[in-house]
C-alpha cells in the first residue's frame, strides 16, 4: 500500500466526519465526479457542486455523515499515470458499500480528488432524488 495516499485519504475521511465544508471543497479537484452505481445497473453521477451543496445543507443543518470512521477499511492503492486508486469498503446498516477513490498526483504528492466510484447494493433512493431535482415544477 502507498502509505502516503493512505494519509491523504485518511485526511479526505476526517475532514468529512468533522464536517470541515471549507477543507472537503480544497481537496475536491474542480472537474470531480462521484459515480454511484448498484447491483441493478443504474448509475448516477454526482458533480462537485452537488457534492458540495450536500456537505453545505446537512453542516448547515447541524447533521454529520457520521459519528466514527470504524466501519471502513482502505483494502489497496494503485498508483498509475499521475493518480492513484484506494479502494474503501464501509458498511452502512449492515449492508457493504465499495469505493474506489481516484487522486491526482502533482509534484510528488497527492493533491486533488477527482473521481470517486461507489457501488451500493441499491441507489433506487438516490435515483429518485435526482430525478425530483430535475423535473419541472
Amino acid at each position: 500500500m502507498d502509505q502516503s495516499l493512505v494519509d491523504r485519504m485518511w485526511e479526505y475521511l476526517n475532514a468529512g466526519l468533522a464536517m470541515d465544508v471549507e477543507g472537503l471543497d480544497a481537496l475536491y479537484d474542480p472537474g470531480f465526479e462521484n459515480v454511484r452505481f448498484d447491483e441493478e445497473g443504474r448509475v448516477v453521477t454526482l458533480t462537485k457542486d452537488q457534492f458540495m451543496a450536500r456537505f453545505r445543507a446537512l453542516r448547515d443543518q447541524g447533521m454529520k455523515l457520521g459519528e466514527s470512521l470504524d466501519d471502513l477499511s482502505l483494502l489497496a492503492t494503485s498508483v498509475y499515470d499521475g493518480h492513484g486508486s484506494i479502494i474503501v469498503r464501509r458498511v452502512k446498516d449492515d449492508v457493504p458499500v465499495l469505493y474506489n477513490f481516484v487522486w491526482r498526483r502533482q509534484d510528488g504528492r497527492w493533491t486533488t480528488l477527482v473521481r470517486e466510484f461507489t457501488f451500493h447494493k441499491d441507489i433506487t433512493d438516490l435515483v429518485r432524488m435526482i430525478e425530483s431535482q430535475s423535473s419541472p415544477t
